[in-house]
């Protein structure tokens, strides 16, 4: 079931809902897309930062990493 709210746009937010409009949307179309887009985003950037913090407190992943990281050091071509 649809519901009808009601927001007040600053300019930033009318030049990007003309900007969505203007691929062929409609208003509302293009709010229900932002929408759903923001929250996409917010919920991929938690899942980021759960799979780093998990990977910085595997101690044996950092010290393969670090591994790594020296070997491609000593693999650089000299300056």
């Amino acid at each position: 079931m649809a519901q009808a709210i009601s927001v007040r746009l600053d300019q930033k937010a009318l030049r990007a809902l003309g900007q969505l409009e203007a691929t062929g949307m409609t208003r509302s179309e293009a709010i229900r897309a932002a929408l759903v887009e923001a929250a996409s985003r917010l919920h991929d950037k938690q899942t980021l930062a759960a799979e780093v913090a998990a990977l910085e407190a595997d101690d044996d992943d950092r010290a393969e990493m670090l591994a790594v990281a020296d070997l491609m050091e000593s693999l650089r071509a000299p300056r």
